[in-house]
């Protein structure tokens, strides 16, 4: 898989270094929606999710109300559903790691892939991301969300 590198807009939006808000990053690039507006609707919606019952089994990082701590599968699913997107399981109970974050298991277009304790974005098979995050085209993808 081509590597892209594309901070999503993070530094011409003002932030400085490097931190934990792949998620973030991945939404803005996969929805081209700029970075500052995905990182506020983001963050509502953290802050939203950190009052409820179901934040209590992140513990410590998922009761963070910042996105740069990284963002919780449930707000990243609110937010995609929010404007549209959905969401396509590629990984089953049972069945092993089915697609890799390799260029030709994954369908074209904007894609947020979500892996083991991180997501990127694709975009036409191309990852774009702070990093190289393919393992050599061995890491499993466990589900993409995608335009619905």
């Amino acid at each position: 898989m081509i590597f892209n590198y594309n901070d999503g807009g993070r530094a011409e939006a003002g932030f400085k270094g490097f931190t934990g808000d792949c998620a973030v990053r991945a939404i803005s690039i996969a929805t081209n929606i700029p970075y500052s507006k995905v990182y506020d609707d983001v963050t509502v919606m953290l802050k939203e999710f950190a009052l409820t019952k179901a934040s209590k089994k992140y513990g410590k990082s998922g009761s963070s109300t910042s996105v740069r701590n990284g963002v919780p599968r449930e707000v990243i699913d609110m937010f995609f559903t929010s404007i549209g997107w959905k969401w396509v399981p590629t990984m089953f109970f049972g069945k092993g790691c089915q697609v890799h974050l390799t260029e030709s298991e994954l369908p074209k277009g904007n894609l947020v892939v979500n892996l083991s304790k991180h997501v990127a974005a694709v975009v036409d098979g191309v990852l774009n991301d702070t990093h190289d995050c393919s393992r050599g085209g061995t890491r499993c993808v466990y589900g993409y969300w995608v335009k619905g």
